[in-house]
Formats: structure tokens, C-alpha cells, sequence
């Protein structure tokens, strides 16, 4: 397992599209660093980079990365190896790469212009948001052997959670302001991995107030330790359930 992992990381590593993603996240983060003259300026850029560009190249280049490797998968299936260790070596490997790409490109700008508990915290959703998304890539990918309709589910998917999900939620706000739905608004946010992780910046960048009487029950519940704790345990099962699915599918595929 160790082996096939290494042959993923060094291949993806080597790969031009990851250079250019690390150097793009490098630019951007530096450039919102030194041409700002408030660190809290560039660090809302960055979780807009966060938020954004980093869930779209996780999942993008994930689902193409899969369906362009389906020879070697099937090379490896020939192979006296189990199906469960040639996934999850593969989305070991996957996963390892974008988080390296992010930590390189946005993770060192973060340290040194913000080292305290903001920049660590950003340092550790964008993480997460990349593993979380490279869950969804395997998803997406595995639901169809049409690699243009697992590529445009999986920028359906981004556009959901990116998009679609913030103006489902406004919707319900206005539709429903008469009703106390604040604190419902608090379980709403489960379902988006985005909206956990802008939630977390938001609250450690201290601009809760901005957001109304919703960001102080927002404040009251995710600023505990306890709420800490619920929110990343959310994050983890936004990559853990996605990839166990995808991963029960690859079990019984006939490739």
C-alpha cells in the first residue's frame, strides 16, 4: 500500500497542473500579504482562495486524475492486491498531493504574516477542504464511467456547495424572517463543508458582528470548545462518508 501511494504522490507531484496550482496559491497569497497594509485584508483574501479556488482544483483535478488512471487501476486489480488497498492509496495519494500543493503555496504566506491562531486555523481548514473534496472527486468519479458526466457532476457539486447552497439558505431567511430560525440556522451549516469553514475564519478573524444577530448565536456556539470540537468532527465526516461510499461502490464495480 505504502509503495502504490509513493508511485501516486510522485506521479501527481511531478504533474504540471499541480505546479502551476502551487504557484498560482504562492502568488496569490503573497501578493495579499505584501500589497496590503492590514494583515486582516489579505487573510479575507485568502479565505476567499480558501473557500473558492481551493475546493474547485481539489475536485476538479481529482475526478480527471481518477479517470485518466483507470488502466493503471485495472493493472492493479490484476494484480493479488485487495480492491479496498488500491483506493485508498489512491485517495491517500490524491488527498497528500493537494495539501501539499495548499500548504506550500498558501500554508507559508499564512505563517509568516499570520502566525497566530487565525493563520493556523486557515492552515488547517484549507486542508481539510482539499481532503474533503478530494472525497467527492472519488464520489463523483465512481457513479459513472462517462468521464464528461463524472466532470460535470463534480462541478455540479462545487457549484452547489460554493453557490447554490448560501442562496438556498438566504431564501429560507427571507422567506421565513418572521420565525425565530436563527438557532435552526446553526444545523443548516452541517450540510455545507464550506460554510463550516468559513464560519470557523470568520469567528477567529472576530468579525462575527458583521453578521448579525445570526453571527452571535453562530459565535455562542461554534466559538466554544465544544462547538470547535462538532465542527471539525462535521468536516472530517464531510471526507470520511463521501469516500466510504465511493468506496463500497469500487468493492462491488465490474470494471
Amino acid at each position: 500500500m505504502n509503495r502504490i501511494i509513493k508511485i501516486i504522490l510522485l506521479d501527481i507531484l511531478k504533474n504540471k497542473i499541480v505546479l502551476a496550482y502551487t504557484l498560482i496559491l504562492a502568488i496569490l497569497s503573497w501578493s495579499s500579504f505584501v500589497l496590503e497594509d492590514n494583515s486582516a485584508k489579505g487573510l479575507l483574501t485568502i479565505l476567499n482562495i480558501i473557500l473558492f479556488t481551493v475546493p474547485l482544483v481539489s475536485i476538479l483535478f481529482s475526478t480527471i486524475y481518477i479517470y485518466n488512471s483507470s488502466e493503471f487501476i485495472e493493472l492493479l486489480l490484476s494484480q493479488p492486491i485487495k480492491r479496498k488497498k488500491i483506493w485508498m492509496s489512491l485517495y491517500c495519494g490524491l488527498s497528500s498531493s493537494m495539501v501539499l500543493a495548499f500548504l506550500f503555496g498558501a500554508g507559508i504566506p499564512l505563517l509568516l504574516f499570520a502566525p497566530d491562531s487565525v493563520g493556523f486555523m486557515m492552515i488547517v481548514v484549507g486542508s481539510l477542504i482539499s481532503i474533503i473534496f478530494v472525497a467527492l472527486a472519488f464520489l463523483s468519479s465512481i457513479l459513472t464511467r462517462d468521464k464528461a458526466k463524472g466532470i460535470g457532476i463534480a462541478i455540479m457539486i462545487w457549484l452547489y456547495f460554493a453557490l447554490l447552497f448560501d442562496g438556498m439558505v438566504l431564501f429560507l431567511l427571507f422567506q421565513l424572517e418572521e420565525y425565530p430560525i436563527e438557532n435552526a440556522m446553526v444545523a443548516v451549516t452541517a450540510f455545507s463543508p464550506i460554510d463550516l469553514a468559513r464560519i470557523q475564519i470568520l469567528l477567529h478573524l472576530d468579525v462575527s458582528a458583521m453578521m448579525g444577530y445570526t453571527g452571535a448565536i453562530f459565535k455562542d456556539f461554534f466559538g466554544t470548545s465544544i462547538g470547535l470540537i462538532i465542527s471539525f468532527l462535521l468536516l472530517c465526516l464531510w471526507a470520511i462518508i463521501p469516500f466510504y461510499i465511493s468506496l463500497k461502490k469500487f468493492r462491488n464495480k465490474d470494471l
